[in-house]
């Protein structure tokens, strides 16, 4: 049987490396991990998981075709589970990045609980997830 636990991982491939790396260290708090430049391969550390990021026009970029765009992406979306949680900073902080969004209740791996959507500046879909929310006690 396999336990599924996080995401380990996950590959965006990226038109414009600069921008898109600046955007997830500064906007979401990622952190340069790893440059494996003779192959096209930018490792960031986000928490326990990685984002690797390919230029499309690098050796690992070409194997993909297209770059992504407007007709198809590479990706649905991206889920990064946030802890701890504050729904209020996490919006004032995107605010501060131009990027207005808001907070809904969305079902994810622990349950039904916040989650804030955006997206990153190629387009791809991302969602931040906090914790379920509190039960409500019995009132009986």
């Amino acid at each position: 049987m396999i336990n599924l636990r996080d995401i380990d991982h996950v590959v965006l491939r990226v038109v414009d490396l600069d921008r898109v790396a600046s955007f997830y260290i500064d906007v979401l708090g990622a952190r340069w991990e790893k440059r494996q430049e003779a192959v096209g391969l930018y490792q960031l550390r986000a928490g326990n998981s990685l984002i690797d990021l390919v230029p499309v026009d690098g050796k690992l970029g070409r194997m993909g075709g297209a770059a992504p765009g407007p007709e198809g992406r590479n990706v649905d979306h991206i889920c990064f589970r946030v802890l701890p949680w504050d729904g209020e900073a996490v919006l004032a902080h995107l605010k501060s990045h131009g990027i207005e969004s808001e907070i809904v209740s969305r079902y994810g791996a622990d349950g039904v609980g916040p989650s804030v959507y955006l997206s990153d500046p190629e387009g791809n879909n991302l969602e931040l997830k906090g914790p379920p929310w509190a039960p409500v006690p019995d009132r009986a």
